[in-house]
């Protein structure tokens, strides 16, 4: 479904299917992949590269032909649909291309390598949700993913309020890495960090 500049994208509906997270996070993989082609020929056409960003949500959502007997669309509403929307817009504050729920993270178990962002309380919501940048099909590796059990590491030491610790960390992965997820951490430990009670929350201010 077209939304302005954005596409939505339905898994498991109408025809319901068990792996519809599953499919999801693949089509969101596919769609990077087919993404690196168009640059390349955009850039032998001499036309500018355009980037994406994508949000997945696992929920239940109210699914149906909206409106009235004169005008109706089929689509989804719902909690769980504004935060797949949220989801998305948080690409831009971390540098990243697909970011996805707790419970979408849950539903597809080890078909997928992730690794834990945040834990962030999205505009116009008090409820915090974890959150997760899938990286590729497949469990994380040994050696090529060795840099994500740093990246944990680190967010520990983030929480646990070890400012410089874990920003030699981040800055350690931005520069070696040239991971933006560690840059805007690194920010943060340099910038105006908690005082007092602090829940480890993340709140957006904006979408």
């Amino acid at each position: 479904k077209y939304m302005g500049d954005a596409i939505m994208a339905v898994f498991g509906a109408p025809l319901p299917f068990a792996e519809h997270p599953e499919a999801a996070c693949r089509a969101a993989l596919d769609m990077l992949e087919e993404l690196k082609s168009l640059h390349r020929s955009w850039q032998a056409r001499g036309l500018p590269a355009l980037d994406i960003g994508i949000g997945l949500n696992t929920g239940p959502m109210s699914v149906g032909n909206m409106g009235s007997a004169d005008r109706f669309d089929y689509t989804v509403l719902g909690d769980q649909v504004n935060l797949g929307s949220r989801l998305e817009g948080l690409n831009k504050e971390f540098g990243t291309r697909i970011i996805v729920s707790e419970s979408t993270r849950r539903a597809v178990g080890e078909a997928f390598a992730f690794r834990e962002l945040d834990f962030v309380a999205v505009k116009g919501k008090q409820e915090p949700v974890r959150i997760y940048e899938l990286l590729h099909a497949g469990p994380l590796a040994v050696e090529a993913d060795a840099w994500v059990g740093e990246f944990e590491s680190a967010l520990g030491l983030y929480r646990a309020r070890d400012w410089d610790a874990a920003r030699g960390i981040f800055e350690g992965l931005h520069s070696g890495q040239g991971d933006p997820v560690s840059a805007r951490y690194a920010e943060r430990c340099r910038g105006s960090v908690p005082t007092g009670e602090w829940d480890g929350v993340y709140r957006m201010l904006s979408k």
